[in-house]
């Protein structure tokens, strides 16, 4: 007699079983399969005989005897213990449960580069499934990992997430936003977690389906040690710490290169001086990711900063392995769940011949829905229909065991060639053959490692890719600027069916990019790229919002290709603005963003150093599986597809040079220094074809700024003399705004004056004003046509230049005695005045008199010889004596004056002629950088002005002063290219 388990489906998804026993002809050859998924496997049930269930074509009979000893034994079905579908064992009811004990405090001090970092776990967190603190200097990363306890619904995404955050009380701050906390995650944050993600995702072993999530704090930061390297060692330790089954654990170092010399996470001072920015993470084996940039390195010298990265991280991963085995949990190897091995021969039986069909549709979209079709009907049959096996739906019939119930225990008949055992009566009936029904997360799950399979299977076997292109061949590329009239510069770039609108804006100082991180408060970008991928270039419907985390990684990466390009800020001071929209996307559009945009730099005019392009490789590793030879082979300029089935996507952007961007993601367990070595050389010869194609670009770019950019000019004044052009709560730079029309006035500390205008004219009158507002006033100097602003009882105040005023006593405004000045003079009244003498306290005296012929000729002569320090001329004694003073228009601010001097007993005399396009100002001696337009300032060049009592020599040439035409610096002629 033969005892099992019967299992009939309950609503909750569980199993309840009950036991019988029945009767067999021969029950050697009496085979029970499964009604269920191949899913439900049964063999590590607590205390069951079978290992699946009974046919739904057999039928039970239970005797009267059966039933019988069922009742005495008060055991029914409904008692039964219910069996999960899980596949989890059953604890025994002895068994208790053990929960984990918080590990006891640890640390351990690992040795990279010239120093030590301390890594202590158990102290903090310890109720998180892993927990570590990392200590470099002073600063300080917080780590934890935990894990859901109800696995996720299986996806084709593993379920990770990575949250890291620079707390402002790290470096004694506080936020500068209303709320007074840290907020939304700022993107060099976002950075940093995907530099966190990438090198975990791969270790991360398939079937694991409850999420995990890794949480990162920078706790306190020194500002000498970077926290991001730091941040992902800590997070490959509290993985290796925690539950999560992975297959190695992971670190990660920055890589600097000083002169010839690599340096294991160098100090932010260090990095200021690097050549290059190298991030390596990976295992104790082999490279995970690398992201860095460099100016213009040569592949020869960043193999060799990767070769000491990966030295450094084997030797951090090797002392990990001992903080594992003294505080490392059990992994949840129980809780991986993988979709049943038949159904790769069932989805390759049903689809195989038309998914190499599909796979060989050269444009995406039909591609896509030939293969999006296809997946229809798969999951139609082995989810719904159900499914038949070619071998099994034309095998012979064969017999199967009929459980008959018999009602009465004294009726039993026993019919022909049947055995009769007392309880169950067995009789063969004919055998149909069983569909067999998949859940639909596994059907999804096993065609996409399929179909990828198929197209490595293409690749490795028929030498050509999905596109039909060789290993090496570029898809075909067209590009084109000036596509927008108005915008400042841009480019339409296409590679394929991958295609970038970049566009570039051009602005001042107000349009740059503000920074708020741990240390530097006010810290501005002056370059930077925006990457946009919206859903319209790939065909889908989809959110349209705020940039995502592959939308900010991706610009960052195409923003620091295109950065060692840009000229600096003093060859040209604009802040640059470049947007990249994804238009279309079939692989590479980060590449392609770069492409783009420093096309679109070109045609904005901006003088960049060379021009730059970018390239996407990819790699199929084992090729042996197909039959190949075991050799990795490197793709160049990979569409999505090989992307999403490929082995490695390894961007580098430059010139025929080197380097200037660089990033990888691995896929499987990592690759060695040769691998790379190819894969550098074979992108370098991409570069080049791609730098040939841009070349050809039609319309080309325009090389010069467009009439739409704003003009900025650039001007140095005396750094004390900034607070004159500001004025009281920024008084004076507003109205000069105001009055000029120009968009922006920037000062700083150091005397630089930056105006930015949208035409020449406003430019000109905000570089006059302010000209005069810092010029440095002479002893002798003449002003021409100066307004009284004020009248006191001891003189006037005149005005020599806007917000300058000086004092003219009584004293010095006639060549006769005046009681009262208000008797000749009246405010808004405009005279000739010279500067006689300048204070300690900076304040101006002038003269009128010193500038009108005196009565008495000899004493005339006297004063002007001591006081006129201007360029002096002769001219005929019979001139001098026709000479007349000519009236000037007081009304007029502009008038031009023409003087003749009388000086007593001199044969020559001298005369200052102003020119009258330059009446409103002369050249003054002030310190910028151009010559600027005064009113009528005459300096002194022959006499130093503390000679004040000594006779000069008039000159025997005659000599005319004329305002010198300012060398402007304003921007807007041709800029030359690199």
């Amino acid at each position: 007699m033969a005892r099992i388990l019967a299992a009939t489906a309950s609503p909750n998804g569980c199993f309840d079983t009950r036991p019988f026993r029945f009767k067999t002809q021969n029950s050697s050859n009496f085979n029970i399969v499964s009604h269920f998924s191949p899913l439900s496997n049964f063999s590590s049930m607590r205390k069951t005989n079978l290992s699946a269930l009974l046919v739904p074509n057999s039928r039970v009979i239970i005797t009267s005897r059966a039933r019988k000893k069922r009742k005495e034994s008060g055991k029914s079905f409904l008692n039964r213990p219910a069996v999960g579908a899980s596949l989890t064992t059953q604890p025994d009811s002895d068994t208790e449960e053990t929960l984990p004990q918080p590990s006891a405090p640890y640390s351990i001090k690992i040795p990279v580069g010239d120093r030590h970092i301390l890594v202590e776990t158990g102290h903090m967190g310890r109720q998180a499934s892993g927990a570590v603190t990392v200590t470099d200097g002073e600063t300080i990363i917080y780590t934890t990992v935990c894990l859901s306890d109800v696995p996720s619904e299986p996806s084709d995404f593993f379920p990770l997430s990575v949250h890291y955050q620079e707390r402002f009380s790290a470096a004694g701050r506080t936020s500068g936003g209303f709320f007074k906390r840290e907020g939304r995650t700022k993107d060099h944050e976002v950075l940093i977690c995907r530099l966190i993600d990438r090198p975990l995702r791969p270790t991360m072993i398939k079937g694991f389906h409850h999420e995990i999530q890794i949480l990162s704090w920078v706790l306190s930061y020194d500002g000498l040690h970077p926290p991001d390297s730091l941040a992902v060692t800590a997070a490959g330790i509290a993985v290796a710490l925690s539950e999560v089954p992975n297959s190695k654990a992971i670190a990660g170092v920055r890589i600097g290169l000083i002169g010839d010399r690599f340096i294991v996470n160098p100090t932010t001072e260090e990095i200021e001086d690097s050549k290059l920015d190298l991030l390596v993470a990976g295992t104790d084996s082999a490279i995970l990711m690398i992201e860095g940039y460099c100016d213009f390195l040569p592949e020869e010298k960043l193999l060799q900063a990767v070769e000491v990265g990966q030295d450094a991280v084997c030797a951090i991963c090797k002392e990990m392995d001992a903080l594992v085995k003294k505080c490392g949990k059990p992994k949840m190897l129980d809780a991986i769940k993988l979709p049943p091995p038949d159904l790769y021969k069932h989805v390759e039986e049903i689809a195989g011949d038309e998914l190499v069909e599909a796979l060989q549709i050269k444009n995406k979209i039909p591609r896509r829905k030939a293969l999006s079709s296809l997946e229809a009907k798969v999951l139609n049959i082995l989810t719904e229909k159900g499914f038949v096996s070619k071998i099994d739906a034309v095998s012979p019939t064969e017999a199967v065991t009929d459980l008959v119930e018999d009602e009465e225990e004294d009726e039993e008949v026993v019919v022909d060639g049947e055995v009769d055992e007392g309880d169950v009566h067995i009789k063969p009936v004919p055998r149909k053959p069983i569909p067999l029904l998949f859940s639909e997360v596994d059907v999804k799950l096993v065609y996409k490692e399929v179909s990828s399979k198929f197209l490595r299977k293409r690749i490795v076997e028929g030498g050509k890719r999905s596109d039909g292109r060789t290993f090496e061949e570029l898809r075909p590329i067209n590009s084109r600027c000036r596509l927008l009239p108005r915008a400042h510069g841009s480019a339409l770039f296409t590679r394929g069916e991958t295609q970038s609108l970049a566009v570039v804006t051009l602005g001042d100082k107000q349009m740059a990019q503000r920074l708020d991180n741990l240390v530097d408060e006010d810290e501005f970008k002056r370059f930077y790229l925006q990457y946009s991928f919206p859903p319209s270039c790939v065909g889908e419907v989809g959110r349209a919002g705020a940039p995502s985390r592959r939308e900010i990684g991706h610009g960052m990466l195409a923003e620091r290709a295109l950065e060692p390009i840009l000229p600096s800020e003093d060859e040209f001071p604009y802040t640059v603005r470049v947007e990249s929209t994804i238009t279309e996307s079939n692989g590479s559009s980060s590449m392609a963003s770069v492409c783009g945009g420093c096309l679109a730099l070109q045609d904005a005019g901006v003088p960049v150093r060379s021009s730059i392009a970018g390239i996407a490789m990819g790699m199929v590793l084992d090729t042996q599986e197909f039959g190949g030879d075991g050799t990795p082979l490197i793709m160049s300029d990979i569409t999505g597809s090989e992307d999403a089935s490929g082995d490695m996507d390894f961007k580098v952007a430059g010139n025929d040079d080197g380097i200037t961007a660089f990033q990888m993601d691995i896929k499987v367990g990592g690759i060695t220094l040769p691998v790379m070595k190819q894969a550098l050389l074979q992108a370098r010869e991409g570069r080049k074809h791609i730098l040939a194609e841009m070349s050809k670009c039609y319309p080309p770019p325009l090389k010069r700024l467009s009439k739409y950019a704003p003009l900025i000019h650039v001007m140095k004044v005396k750094p004390d003399k900034i607070n004159l052009i500001i004025g009281s709560g920024g008084k004076k730079v507003k109205s000069i705004i105001e009055e000029t029309g120009v968009e922006s006035i920037e000062t700083q500390d150091d005397g630089i004056v930056k105006i930015t205008a949208k035409d020449l004219s406003s430019l000109e009158k905000s570089k006059a004003i302010i000209s005069n507002l810092t010029m440095v006033p002479t002893v002798g100097d003449i002003y021409r046509n100066c307004e009284i602003k004020s009248i006191a009882p001891y003189g006037v105040f005149i005005e020599i230049s806007p917000g300058r005023e000086g004092l003219c006593h009584i004293s010095e405004l006639s060549t006769n005695w005046l009681a009262k000045a208000e008797d000749v003079f009246k405010v808004g009244d405009r005279i000739d005045v010279k500067l006689i003498e300048i204070n300690e306290k900076g304040q101006l005296r002038l003269s009128h008199r010193a500038l009108l012929p005196d009565p008495t000729p000899e004493k005339q002569n006297i004063k002007e010889r001591t006081g006129y320090l201007v360029k002096e001329g002769t001219i005929s004694q019979k001139a001098l004596e026709k000479g007349k003073q000519k009236k000037t228009s007081s009304g007029s601010k502009d008038a031009t004056t023409v003087e003749n001097a009388e000086p007593r007993e001199e044969k020559n005399s001298t005369i200052e002629l102003t020119s009258p396009s330059k009446s409103k100002s002369a050249e003054a001696d002030a310190p910028t950088e151009d010559k600027f337009v005064k009113k009528s300032v005459i300096p002194p060049k022959d006499v130093p002005a503390t000679n004040k009592g000594r006779p000069k020599k008039s000159s025997n040439k005659p000599a005319v002063n004329i305002s010198i035409k300012s060398e402007s610096a304003v921007v807007n002629g041709e800029a030359k290219i690199g």
